[in-house]
């Protein structure tokens, strides 16, 4: 593939497909179960032939029917416009301006964002994270494919299906049952069965008030725990403060981060020991870098939540990369999902993300 100078690639057009895949392990967390998975994928056409690739997982099926028309609102709005990613994405965030730079706004010019600078890596022949700056390697990964709400003997047996799955080292487990109970019954049988040298990580899944959450975070602030996640409604920071500073465990947040400034504002709070943004909230890649310049001066270790791909790649370039959360759950759309081995995710030696649409697939599985 020969170099196209980015100088000269000139937005076409923006299409938006919305899917719905059928999870292999349905998600039962406290607060919701979710059995179909939506995804909408994203493709941006240049005028010189480089096709930029990315796609949304929006949670919601329903959701579709607002992002979906509001991309391609993007697409005829950027027409003409010179592929810079970084300008893009600014204009994006202020066409939406008045309906405000959070929700479905920033989910979809996330998606924009991030296939801008897949287009832009395509056009300058290198993988996007030599393009920022770094090199292909591999990325420290954990599995938070299953690990559910149910019972614990079933949850060890994943947690075995799990590791061996991709030689794991860490293991994201949901809590949040009922009873408390049951929730320690399960995480000493997962732990009976993969050891004690593995990575267990903790999701309530914002599934707790306060008063609750400080009883069962301390109830298993001994269990010797990688981090315990998200276990109060994501935007009480004053909570998050307080558990973090009565904690041992580290307090993981940031899926929920709409933008950089909001990091800002929990670490100001002293909010979290850790943070984790999400790509379709943070800004995709232009926000993730913002955002992890912040974690950086301030020493906070990020892990990623969701999108695999992109996010092995801005590991890659980011000053406190941590662990990347590995899902599989876009692999059946994808020509060649990455490889992973021994708890590593690898990182394709290809221009972009290297992001390509098994088209049978997607036929399969339009809505």
């Amino acid at each position: 593939m020969l170099a196209v100078p980015h100088a000269y690639l000139t937005v076409r057009d923006i299409t938006a497909r919305p899917l719905v895949l059928r999870l292999k392990r349905p998600i039962v967390a406290r607060i919701a179960t979710i059995t179909e998975w939506p995804l909408i994928l994203i493709d941006l056409l240049t005028e010189e032939g480089i096709v930029g690739r990315s796609y949304l997982e929006p949670y919601v099926v329903k959701s579709m029917r607002y992002l979906v028309p509001a991309l391609n609102d993007l697409g005829a709005m950027l027409k003409g416009r010179r592929l810079a990613p970084i300008e893009l994405f600014d204009a994006a965030r202020k066409s939406l301006h008045f309906v405000g730079y959070e929700g479905l706004s920033m989910i979809a010019a996330s998606g924009l964002d991030m296939a801008a600078w897949d287009a832009l890596a395509k056009a300058a022949n290198l993988p996007l994270c030599v393009l920022l700056g770094g090199s292909v390697g591999p990325v420290k990964s954990y599995n938070s494919n299953g690990l559910w709400l149910k019972d614990p003997e079933d949850v060890a047996d994943e947690a075995l299906e799990l590791r061996d799955e991709g030689g794991f080292s860490g293991l994201k487990l949901r809590l949040g049952r009922n009873r408390v109970s049951d929730d320690l019954a399960t995480l000493d049988a997962v732990r009976n069965a993969v050891g004690e040298e593995m990575h267990l990580m903790i999701d309530f899944n914002q599934g707790l008030d306060l008063a609750e959450a400080l009883r069962r975070c301390h109830m298993i602030d001994d269990y010797g725990l990688a981090w315990i996640e998200e276990p109060i409604i994501y935007d009480n920071l004053d909570g998050y403060t307080q558990l973090a500073d009565e904690l041992k465990t580290p307090l993981q947040i940031g899926e929920n981060f709409y933008g950089p400034r909001e990091m800002h504002k929990a670490l100001q709070k002293k909010a979290s020991d850790l943070v984790m943004p999400d790509f379709m909230r943070i800004g995709g890649v232009t926000g993730w870098m913002r955002a992890a310049a912040i974690a950086g001066t301030a020493g906070i270790p990020v892990s990623t939540h969701l999108y695999p791909e992109v996010a092995a790649h801005m590991m890659r370039v980011t000053e406190t990369a941590h662990w990347l959360e590995w899902q599989d759950w876009a692999d059946p759309i994808l020509q060649r999902p990455y490889e992973i081995k021994d708890g590593l995710l690898h990182i394709p030696d290809v221009p972009g993300v290297g992001l390509e649409w098994n088209e049978e697939a997607v036929e399969a599985h339009l809505v």
